[in-house]
């Protein structure tokens, strides 16, 4: 039987999304602040289908002047909610935080 080979993994999808679409939307919270000012690290929230290296690319397309020099990615699970009488639970959802390069500049988000 024959093993497949961990660095020629297939992607979860074929698709291909614009910057746009791998990026929905910066987390700005005390802790992203802390992290932007001390280690120059930014949070987002990405597209569930989107790797390290398209999180990358779009970073460097939707900020022209800043370069990433590391990614890293959580799969955040969905919380439990109640809704009147009935369970529930959220979204599961991707997290990348984004290191950026000191010398080239930095996101500004206000």
């Amino acid at each position: 039987m024959a093993h497949a080979n961990i660095n020629n993994r297939q992607p979860k999808s074929r698709l291909e999304l614009e910057p746009h679409q791998i990026i929905l939307r910066p987390l700005v919270t005390e802790k992203g602040i802390h992290r932007s000012t001390r280690h120059n690290q930014y949070a987002f929230q990405v597209n569930s289908l989107a790797d390290k290296v398209s999180v990358r690319e779009a970073i460097e397309k939707l900020y022209p002047n800043v370069k990433v020099t590391k990614v890293a990615t959580q799969n955040r699970k969905g919380k439990k909610r109640r809704y009147r009488h009935r369970l529930g639970e959220t979204k599961s959802w991707k997290k990348a935080i984004v290191t950026l390069d000191p010398e080239h500049g930095e996101i500004e988000f206000f």
